[in-house]
């Protein structure tokens, strides 16, 4: 059995799963490299729809900046074969674990600080081949930007959780790396961080990362090296080389993140309009984003964490907490009413029986 022919014998195994359990109504959960397992609830009964052997790279284009790959592929393999010929995942997707792949980076579309400045996992998805709800194998997009078709279909499958189909493969457009990077660090309250982000948008320097903690402000540089020392010497900080504050804060090893288990405080992503005042939360902050992704660490009510970011026009995700707070509150912000059933005619488009990840997303379905 050739290499090619046991990949098809992958899909077509995981496809008459799918189709057996629409046929019986059965709920499947899908599992990659089980990494983002924390993000939402996962359904005890349902049996496991696994992809993890779904692997390797399809295609790679280095000259037309283009990368394909099937769904199972581990992330850190992908940035590898990039890394090769001097090219990055532009949006700095997160691991959360050695065994990450790159089809649950995207179906979470989780993206690392570079996001407000290079985009997300929607804005360099090309592609994908899906396994939908009714058991067919269905392609979407292409391998260059100008071809559309299908292309939102790709983009919904990007943060869906994996709720409207399992994605088999996809493709993406990658950037090349940058030469040069540094960072600088400098005192700053929350206050002043938010006034400082507002002046670093019209200055037009070479910044890929902006972040504040502990009344500290962070702003990485990168490009070429007379570039960088150009705008270092317009900047406020002193300049350190390190790039392990980076890695930390997207893979959330920093302390702000590793707390005991026996803490009782959860972990709250939010998400709110630029330049948004800090908010009046009880908690433990850290800014990220440029002050648009927002980590709250606190013990305040679900209620009253929803309630001050909606006011502003934001949301709220409750990322880590306890058994008991996980099983009692929405994981994520419960849609406007027009988007619920926007979201509900999806599901019954591409998984009318309810297959795929059962109440992962929005606990009705």
């Amino acid at each position: 059995m050739n290499h090619s022919t046991n990949h098809h014998d992958i899909s077509e195994a995981l496809q008459a799963q799918v189709s057996r359990a629409a046929a019986s109504k059965e709920k499947l959960n899908i599992k990659g490299g089980n990494s983002k397992a924390f993000l939402g609830l996962i359904n005890p009964d349902a049996a496991v729809l696994d992809v993890s052997q779904h692997t390797g790279t399809i295609s790679h284009e280095p000259t037309e900046l283009v990368i394909t790959a099937r769904a199972g592929t581990r992330l850190e393999d992908i940035k590898q074969t990039l890394k090769a010929h001097y090219q990055t995942l532009a949006f700095e997707p997160p691991a959360y674990g050695h065994d990450a792949t790159i089809g649950g980076t995207i179906a979470c579309a989780l993206a690392g600080p570079a996001k407000p400045y290079f985009g997300g996992a929607r804005d360099y998805i090309l592609g994908c081949t899906v396994l939908t709800g009714h058991g067919q194998i269905l392609k979407f997009g292409g391998e260059v930007m100008k071809n559309v078709a299908g292309y939102d279909v790709s983009r919904l499958m990007t943060g869906a959780m994996g709720t409207l189909g399992v994605l088999l493969d996809v493709s993406l457009k990658v950037l090349p790396a940058t030469s040069h990077t540094t960072t600088l660090i400098s005192n700053a309250t929350a206050e002043e961080a938010i006034e400082q982000l507002q002046a670093l948008g019209g200055m037009g320097l070479p910044v890929t990362a902006s972040a504040w903690h502990n009344n500290k402000m962070y702003t990485r540089l990168a490009g070429s090296a007379g570039t960088v020392a150009a705008a270092a010497e317009k900047l406020p900080g002193s300049e350190s080389n390190e790039p392990e504050f980076w890695l930390q804060l997207r893979e959330h090893t920093l302390p702000f993140f590793t707390r005991p288990e026996s803490r009782p405080e959860s972990l709250w992503r939010i998400s709110v309009p630029a330049l948004t005042p800090p908010l009046s939360i009880a908690g433990e902050w850290l800014y990220d984003w440029a002050g648009m992704q927002r980590w709250l660490v606190s013990s305040a009510d679900a209620n009253d964490v929803r309630n001050a970011c909606s006011a502003v026009g934001g949301n709220a995700t409750l990322f880590r907490a306890d058994k008991n707070m996980m099983q009692s509150t929405d994981i994520f912000q419960p849609l406007p009413v027009p988007l619920m059933k926007l979201h509900r005619r999806l599901k019954q488009e591409f998984d009318p029986e309810g297959v795929f990840n059962y109440q992962r997303l929005f606990p009705e379905f």
